[in-house]
């Protein structure tokens, strides 16, 4: 029997195969018992949304692309702060990019709750230390 790091965890992607090379990566690692995927920002903030609505646990670590079309990562950091749900401060937000441009790091330091950011795709080193 595994030992998950995490009961969750949410993965925000527009994109397809990172989202599956993600996710494999978080299994082999035994990340987190249940991994769940939404491909855009609008998705995972009415995912989420249901969640407290129903009163369930939201998800204790979520991954944010921060290039999405639409809405971008930093537009979800933002309707996130707004979902009225009592654990969202202990919720870590990593940011993930495959670009490492600096205005993005200048940007994401705007936000208290964002705990990290990470180039794509995660690796088990990566995970161990989140």
């Amino acid at each position: 029997m595994s030992s998950y790091k995490y009961k969750s965890v949410l993965l925000i992607d527009d994109n397809y195969i990172d989202n599956v090379i993600n996710q494999k990566v978080m299994v082999a690692a035994d990340f987190a018992e249940k991994i769940y995927i939404e491909q855009s920002c609008e998705d995972a903030i009415r995912f989420l949304q249901k969640l407290i609505d129903d009163k369930m646990n939201i998800p204790e670590v979520i991954f944010v692309d921060i290039r999405m079309p639409i809405k971008t990562g930093f537009d979800f950091l933002v309707e996130f702060e707004q979902l009225p749900h009592q654990d969202i401060e202990d919720v870590k937000i990593i940011m993930l990019s495959s670009s490492l441009d600096p205005t993005d790091h200048k940007k994401i330091v705007e936000f208290n709750n964002v705990s990290d950011f990470y180039g794509k795709p995660l690796t088990e080193e990566t995970l161990k230390n989140i």
